[in-house]
């Protein structure tokens, strides 16, 4: 029996990509605006905080402008206003502050309102480089 040679492979392939991918954007966005030219976004990347407290803070400023949204936000930081939890509610305790919202449990995530609210800033940066009007701004999509 002769042994058997494997060829080894070069440690360093060539650094230029494949012929078949063309890069296209830097980042992949989820969802894209209809009119571009109206729309701002802002994205955040590994991120820590926890999933399900930024999945329901989002879900409550949804649909709302940008000033209301900052000014929750900024109210839920200082627990004056709480997030209502609506899907992930095993443990949550109840409170009268979620009465506004129709629920009865609800928190107050701290550390998931100044990123969103960083978040939120950032995107009114966006816009005002592009200059769109930042007062009449709506969040319309939001995704954790």
């Amino acid at each position: 029996l002769k042994p058997l040679r494997l060829k080894r492979r070069p440690r360093f392939p060539s650094l230029e990509p494949p012929p078949s991918v063309t890069p296209t954007a830097m980042v992949k966005y989820s969802r894209e605006a209809k009119n571009g030219s109206k729309s701002c976004k802002a994205m955040g990347v590994d991120l820590r905080v926890h999933y399900k407290n930024t999945y329901e803070t989002a879900r409550a400023i949804k649909g709302m402008s940008l000033r209301v949204a900052q000014q929750y936000l900024e109210d839920v930081c200082e627990k004056k206003r709480c997030v209502p939890f609506r899907k992930y509610t095993g443990c949550i305790g109840r409170t009268p502050q979620a009465k506004e919202f129709k629920m009865s449990q609800g928190r107050w995530p701290v550390k998931s309102a100044k990123i969103l609210l960083g978040l939120l800033r950032n995107a009114e940066s966006n816009a005002e480089f592009k200059n769109l009007d930042t007062e009449n701004l709506t969040i319309t999509h939001i995704q954790v």
